[in-house]
């Protein structure tokens, strides 16, 4: 059963990152990959409410499974950012390319941190 929550969180989580991700991306004119950022920095907020809620005995096995491994993980894509990061190396952005590594990694521990303040805020 453990699985099926996997997937039923993960067939939510896909084709949001998609979707999301495209519409992003469609906004900017940049070569920098905002939609990727985007997701990753969401899905951080929501893991560390997550987190949050099952430090604090509010979330039950099943929502963790669903919300975190199911929805998160295929919300975030850390193999894209990777990917997307290596082009902007190999088109000569550099600076793009550090700012899409320092500022991925700030963010998405910064949301995760705040997910987790938040949860704590409602369920303490």
């Amino acid at each position: 059963m453990t699985w099926l929550l996997v997937i039923a969180g993960a067939a939510v989580g896909a084709p949001l990152r998609y979707l999301t991700d495209r519409a992003v991306q469609a906004r900017h004119s940049s070569r920098f990959p905002w939609g990727t950022f985007a997701v990753n920095v969401v899905a951080s907020l929501v893991l560390g409410v997550v987190t949050g809620a099952v430090a604090a005995g509010a979330a039950s096995d099943s929502l963790t499974l669903l919300l975190g491994p199911g929805l998160c993980g295929a919300l975030s894509t850390y193999s894209t950012f990777s990917y997307e990061t290596l082009l902007l190396v190999e088109e000569g952005a550099l600076l793009l390319a550090a700012a899409n590594v320092a500022g991925s990694v700030l963010a998405t521990f910064a949301a995760a941190a705040a997910g987790v303040g938040i949860a704590e805020l409602w369920w303490g």
